[in-house]
């Protein structure tokens, strides 16, 4: 029995060897859960007191807030529906600075994904750091801005995120640069018909309220306010292919003729909607903003000149309306020059005794002087006055020019005969325009637009339908072989118009060197369609008469306005010439 419970006693013993021992894991336990409790105390201490100031203005941003939703801006198109200037999305970078960081490596990878230079993002970094909101590059392609952030990700970068904005487009580019203007960063209008209909356009931003985090990141969506309405859309009087033919045409004569700039404005004269608006030098709205050499400026709205000879059409159409002359009136212009005053009045040769259509196209100084001599002050500025020189065109055109038309009262002698032959008076390229577009227009007057219209506005009545008719008809031996301007000729269509050359101003008084070159005219002559005015300052390669420089401008955009919009010749064309023609156009 005792060997037994020996036996037994020893195997327990054996057993309790094997048996794990508890203790050290109480001990073991107990000591994890002593540091755990030191590591809380101490991270409670931590943010109660050293990290208290950081945490209160982390903690602050973390609340419901309003945020704006852009609107998107409205889309400007000509007056066929295509699309003339679109607002694109676009995204841009932004960091809270004051959890971003400052680790070398991830700063480089974020600069290289960025496009900067490390050390250009640390400074503007470090210029910010107080704040918690800077924008890191601004207007991203969405791709980019993707790649961005798929960096962020991989580098374990906090603090960046992506915001959606929006970035005007100009399919045509410089095409319509002058006319359509642009927006800025915040796409807000700039300049043009994009800053004169900026609040049409833009619309109107909503607004919803977010929950963001401390690193002013979106946490979630939590109520929609208010939903943004989109702008208004634009659309334009101007057909965009005539803007592209006349733009070709005019930079193509600034070239040739290495003119400093020009301007070419093209109206509908049945609606005083301006269907072609250009000017050189141009530029690229999507790309390119600097306004070095006024590049930036709407020539045609904004910069005056003294108009020249294409004032005399309205000389005479005054004195017909005033009885003072009839259309076989005779004038005697020898010897080729007279004096008023002091001064004396002179024609390149002396061209006797001629009638007033040869004034018209001989271009006689003479005989417009005369002419304009033999009316009233008051008759001869009312006339101007009403076709609206001295006052802008009104089309809300941002910086639109009124010109000069001085008061008749202060007028010499001498100044009421130059102004026949315009000098003394200053205008804008959609001034003259518009008041040829009034001779077309069987003398009434129709105010220009860039906006397109439903209906015809009444206008106001300037010259008698008569006048109006009998001057049109006078200016069509203009364009003729014996006339001064041929080469604004347009097979198979009447054209009615007149040259300008005129010697420009300078601290020395008049040039004898510099000049510009204008044509102004309609077609078909008898019943017009549309009016042009064309004016290219300063040719510098031997031509610089209006009927040689400007003239050939003319013909070539007039001759494909009339084709695309359909108007019938007026004149019948050897079917043989015809067809040279068009071999010579190959």
């Amino acid at each position: 029995m005792a060997a037994r419970r020996d036996k037994r006693a020893r195997q327990v013993r054996r057993e309790e060897k094997a048996l794990p021992s508890y203790a050290g894991r109480r001990y073991t336990v107990l000591g994890l859960f002593g540091l755990a409790a030191v590591l809380l105390v101490w991270r409670a201490v931590d943010q109660q007191i050293l990290e208290k100031d950081f945490l209160q203005s982390e903690g602050a941003d973390r609340y419901l807030t309003r945020v704006e939703v852009p609107a998107h801006r409205g889309l400007i198109t000509d007056r066929r529906g295509d699309v003339l200037a679109l607002s694109t999305p676009v995204d841009s970078i932004a960091a809270n600075p004051r959890v971003i960081g400052s680790d070398a490596q991830q700063m480089v990878a974020l600069a290289k994904a960025l496009g900067m230079d490390a050390g250009q993002l640390r400074a503007r970094l470090a210029r910010y750091s107080q704040r918690h909101f800077v924008y890191l590059k601004r207007r991203m392609p969405p791709n980019d801005a993707a790649h961005v952030m798929n960096v962020v990700k991989a580098h374990g970068i906090r603090g960046v995120h992506v915001d959606r904005e929006y970035k005007r487009f100009y399919p045509a580019g410089e095409v319509f640069a002058h006319v359509l203007g642009f927006t800025d960063v915040d796409d807000a209008g700039q300049e043009g018909l994009e800053l004169a209909f900026d609040s049409a356009l833009r619309g109107e931003p909503g607004a919803k309220l977010v929950l963001r985090d401390g690193r002013r990141q979106v946490v979630d969506d939590v109520e929609n306010v208010r939903s943004p309405r989109a702008g208004n859309h634009l659309a334009l009087s101007i057909d965009q292919r005539l803007q592209f033919i006349a733009y070709r045409e005019l930079k193509a004569a600034v070239k040739r003729h290495r003119a400093i700039s020009g301007s070419l404005v093209l109206l509908d004269t049945r609606s005083g909607e301006i269907l072609a608006m250009v000017n050189q030098p141009s530029f690229n709205p999507n790309a390119d903003r600097s306004n070095r050499g006024g590049k930036l400026r709407n020539r045609a709205v904004t910069d005056v000149f003294e108009p020249g000879s294409t004032m005399k059409p309205f000389t005479v159409a005054a004195a017909l309306d005033s009885g003072t002359i009839r259309a076989d009136s005779k004038i005697d212009t020898s010897p080729g020059y007279f004096r008023v005053g002091a001064a004396q009045v002179r024609d390149s040769k002396n061209l006797g005794v001629i009638d007033v259509a040869t004034i018209l196209s001989k271009s006689s100084n003479v005989g417009a002087g005369k002419i304009a001599l033999g009316l009233e002050k008051h008759d001869l500025w009312q006339a101007m006055d009403a076709l609206g020189f001295g006052s802008p065109a009104q089309t809300g055109f941002p910086g639109e020019a009124d010109g000069q038309l001085s008061d008749y009262r202060h007028w010499a002698r001498i100044d009421q005969a130059t102004l026949s032959f315009g000098y003394g008076i200053s205008v804008t390229t959609l001034q003259l325009a518009q008041a040829y577009g009034a001779l077309a227009n069987d003398g009434v007057l129709l105010p220009a637009t860039l906006i397109k219209r439903d209906a015809a506005p009444a206008g106001r009545r300037v010259f008698s339908a008569g006048t109006a008719a009998a001057v049109r008809g006078m200016l069509e031996a203009v364009a003729s072989d014996d006339g001064t301007a041929p080469q604004a000729a347009v097979q198979g269509y009447r054209v009615a118009g007149k040259t300008g050359t005129v010697k420009k101003f300078g601290p020395q008084g008049y040039s004898d060197d510099r000049y510009l070159s204008l044509f102004a005219g309609m077609a078909p002559a008898r019943q017009p369609r549309v009016a042009m005015v064309v004016m290219l300052n300063e040719p510098r390669a031997g031509k610089f008469y209006g009927g040689q420089v400007a003239g050939p401008v003319f013909s070539a955009v007039m001759a494909e306005t009339l084709r695309l919009m359909n108007v019938a010749p007026d004149v019948v064309v050897d079917p043989k010439l015809r067809v040279a023609h068009a071999g010579e156009a190959r």
